[in-house]
């Protein structure tokens, strides 16, 4: 007789069996990014866009490579030993992004991004435009976008620019966090937020390797940071009521839209056993359909995607 476990005792099960916390792969995450968006740029509506924000992974990933060599040296995560213990006696994010006194070198990650871009062959002109835009605009202005982008506001966000400027900063905090040891980082007591930038998921992933298998982790939008939370459960609200997944006909079997009857909010969630080459950026930002299928049935995202925003002005 199979014997099915409330979510309860999955949680008590998967504190004491599974990694709570999965600290992102320096030497990979963005070229692994780059590859996928290539992939599901083929034949895809949206392909163009794709191979732009492929291009950009690209760069992310040698930027990353960088900086991180340089944070070793620095030693930056010996740095923060008053810091780990604070965040670890009051259960908060160890890097909270939110008013993080952020380095001016982030700005020239950007700035090489932009130029990579915008001297890269195959792309339209609009898009060179606004990298030479962002590399003129002067470091006050982007960090003011920077801090809109952090908060997930909408209002005054310049929308071209944004998937630029959020590409920098992935990389800085990537790059942060990838320096960091597994105990440096715990669970905190806001479960829908990342435990260490405080940032907010923008998918879901169910892992398929041997350590994870079969459990589900929120994927950090800023830092790549994933965190354990129990399958059929909402992100945003944390009911285990009310949930219903969704599907495009004829679409992905790996790409599911997880809703919530009670907060009226959903988010995207991948799985590895369907395809084993799913990431959580890129094919959140390749199912724009499913997008538009959860609006159309008056359901929120819970969050947005970093390689793609939008603003309320009009």
């Amino acid at each position: 007789m199979q014997r099915i476990l409330d979510p309860a005792r999955i949680e008590a099960f998967a504190a004491t069996s599974v990694p709570r916390i999965r600290l992102p792969d320096p030497a990979s995450l963005f070229a692994r990014r780059g590859q996928r968006l290539r992939t599901l740029a083929e034949g895809h509506s949206l392909g163009d866009y794709l191979r732009l924000m492929a291009a950009v992974a690209d760069g992310q990933q040698v930027a990353l490579d960088a900086l991180r060599a340089a944070l070793v040296a620095e030693q930056f995560a010996q740095q923060l030993g008053r810091q780990i213990e604070l965040a670890h006696e009051h259960r908060m994010p160890l890097l909270q992004a939110a008013g993080f006194p952020r380095q001016e070198r982030w700005r020239a990650i950007l700035t090489e991004l932009c130029t990579s871009i915008a001297g890269a062959p195959g792309f339209p002109a609009g898009v060179r435009s606004v990298c030479e835009r962002i590399i003129a605009s002067p470091g006050a202005g982007i960090e003011t976008q920077a801090d809109l982008l952090i908060a997930a506001r909408t209002s005054g966000v310049d929308a071209q620019a944004a998937p630029f400027v959020m590409a920098a900063l992935q990389v800085y905090w990537a790059a942060m966090t990838s320096s960091l040891q597994m105990s440096d980082v715990t669970q905190i007591d806001v479960p829908g937020v990342c435990p260490t930038c405080g940032t907010l998921p923008v998918s879901s992933i169910v892992r398929s390797d041997k350590r994870s298998q079969g459990y589900r982790y929120l994927h950090c939008g800023l830092c790549a940071t994933e965190w354990h939370l129990v399958r059929i459960t909402c992100s945003q609200c944390l009911t285990t009521e009310g949930i219903v997944y969704h599907s495009i006909e004829g679409g992905s079997a790996a790409v599911r839209a997880e809703s919530c009857g009670q907060c009226h909010t959903y988010r995207k969630i991948l799985y590895q056993e369907k395809d084993p080459e799913v990431e959580p950026v890129a094919d959140d930002l390749a199912s724009l359909a499913l997008d538009l299928l959860m609006t159309e049935e008056g359901l929120h995202r819970g969050s947005g995607n970093p390689l793609l925003w939008q603003n309320t002005e009009t």
